[in-house]
């Protein structure tokens, strides 16, 4: 099995914890842009291939480790909207980063600026969430923790105003799969 991917990604992050966590083989390629352009239908990360299978979505591909694995995926449809929740606020945030990172004015286009009401009332609802702050972690509080320390880390969000997502994501940010799936730059 070939998880194909950056370091950086929150959704490659998360099929990595989700690799460290299981007993399978694989091995992890590092792609970049243009090789992910090339790899993927998609033109982003994570790809997934095992043997005659490709998957070229993060939750497809978690779905596909977990199951394989014996574990589930999302036991509930509150806890998988949860789960899409934190996709849509992790879209956005990355749209946003590449915009500003390409000299897009945000502030100046309606679309990018309800882009960023979007986010900022996810994470209203998140910070609602009774979230643990030991685990085990199941992948709605794992995509969650990929998202805050991606965002933070990157500068996207400030959580500062959310006080249960900031001790959430200094608690998971101590768990061993977390440590050693951190990104260094």
């Amino acid at each position: 099995m070939k998880l194909y991917g950056s370091f950086t990604s929150p959704f490659v992050r998360h099929c990595r914890i989700a690799l460290l966590e299981s007993t399978l083989d694989y091995e992890f390629i590092e792609t970049d842009q243009a090789a992910s352009a090339t790899l993927s239908p998609t033109k982003r990360v994570p790809l997934l291939q095992d043997g005659e299978l490709t998957l070229t979505d993060s939750s497809a591909i978690l779905r596909y480790i977990r199951n394989k694995s014996a574990v589930p995926f999302i036991a509930s449809a509150s806890q998988f909207d949860q789960y899409c929740m934190i996709n849509t606020a992790l879209d956005s945030t990355i749209n946003l980063f590449f915009l500003a990172r390409d000299g897009v004015g945000i502030e100046r286009y309606e679309y990018t600026l309800r882009q960023a009401q979007r986010i900022e009332s996810i994470l209203v609802a998140l910070e609602q969430l009774k979230l643990p702050l030991h685990g085990p972690f199941d992948d709605v509080q794992i995509r969650l923790g990929c998202y805050l320390s991606w965002a933070v880390f990157r500068q996207r969000i400030n959580i500062d105003n959310y006080p249960r997502m900031k001790l959430f994501l200094a608690a998971i940010e101590r768990q061993p799969f977390f440590i050693e799936t951190a990104p260094s730059a």
